[in-house]
C-alpha cells in the first residue's frame, strides 16, 4: 500500500470513528467497511468495526475482519481479550457454546474484567446448567455489587433457569436502581406487571425497552418486545 493509499485508509477509520461518536452506527459501519476492503490496519478500528458488526449479527464478515487482526500482530493482551470475546459471541451464536465459553474461562484465569465476567455469566444461563450459572453470577457480585449487567445476570438466573420469581424481581429491581433503561430487565418486569394486572406499567417498561440498543447478548429482541406490546391491546 501506497503513501496516499494508506493515508486515505487512515481518514475513512478516522471518519468512521468520528461517526460512531455522534452514534451514527450505520454510517460509522460503511466508512469501516470501506477502509477494510483497501487495507485498513489499525487494530482498534478493527476491533471497534468487529462491534458493529457482531451486534449486526454479520459473523462471517466479523471473522474476516478478526483473522485480520491477528495476521496483523502487535494485539496487547487487552486486545486479544477484547477479540475472543466477540469471537466467543459468534462462536455462541453458530451453535458453538462450550466451546466460547471454554475460550473465555481461560482469559478469565488471566484477566480480572467486568466485560469479560459478565458475558462469561450470560453464556452460563444459555448454556442452562443452574447450579453453575448460579454460584458464577452470584461471585461476579463480589467483584463488583453494583453492576447492572451482573445483577440482571443473576436476576435472569432465578428466573430463567430456578423458576424463583420472588429472588429474580429483587436482583431485576436493583437493575433499574443503576440502569432504568436496561432492555431485559424491562422486558422481564413487564410480565410481572402483567400478571399483577397492571398493564400501563407493562406497557410502559416495554417501550423504553424498545428504545434501548440491542445487542447479541440481550435476551428481549425487538420482535418479542414488540410481540408483547401487541398482547397488551
Amino acid at each position: 500500500m501506497g503513501f496516499f493509499d494508506s493515508l486515505a485508509v487512515t481518514r475513512l477509520g478516522s471518519k468512521a470513528v468520528a461517526e460512531l461518536k455522534k452514534g451514527n452506527t450505520a454510517q460509522a459501519e460503511e466508512l469501516y467497511r470501506e477502509a477494510f476492503q483497501k487495507g485498513l490496519a489499525n487494530i482498534q478500528q478493527l476491533a471497534s468495526f468487529t462491534g458493529i458488526l457482531v451486534r449486526g449479527g454479520k459473523f462471517d464478515e466479523a471473522l474476516e475482519v478478526i483473522k485480520r487482526a491477528e495476521k496483523i500482530g502487535g494485539l496487547t493482551d487487552k486486545d486479544k481479550m477484547n477479540m475472543h470475546i466477540q469471537y466467543a459471541v459468534i462462536l455462541w451464536r453458530k451453535g458453538h457454546l462450550d466451546h466460547a465459553i471454554e475460550i473465555l474461562e481461560e482469559d478469565a484465569k488471566k484477566f480480572r474484567n467486568g466485560t469479560l465476567y459478565s458475558v462469561i455469566g450470560y453464556l452460563l444461563i444459555e448454556q442452562g446448567d443452574a447450579d453453575k450459572a448460579l454460584k458464577y453470577n452470584l461471585e461476579t457480585l463480589d467483584y463488583d455489587d453494583e453492576d447492572p449487567i451482573f445483577l440482571e445476570n443473576v436476576a435472569q438466573t432465578y428466573y430463567r433457569l430456578l423458576g424463583d420469581k420472588e429472588s429474580a424481581r429483587k436482583y431485576f429491581d436493583k437493575v433499574l436502581a443503576y440502569k432504568p433503561t436496561a432492555i431485559d430487565t424491562n422486558y422481564f418486569l413487564a410480565k410481572y406487571d402483567v400478571e399483577a394486572g397492571d398493564t400501563a406499567k407493562a406497557r410502559e417498561r416495554l417501550n423504553i425497552a424498545a428504545q434501548g440498543r440491542f445487542s447479541q447478548l440481550n435476551y428481549a429482541t425487538p420482535e418479542m418486545i414488540s410481540k408483547a406490546l401487541s398482547g397488551l391491546d
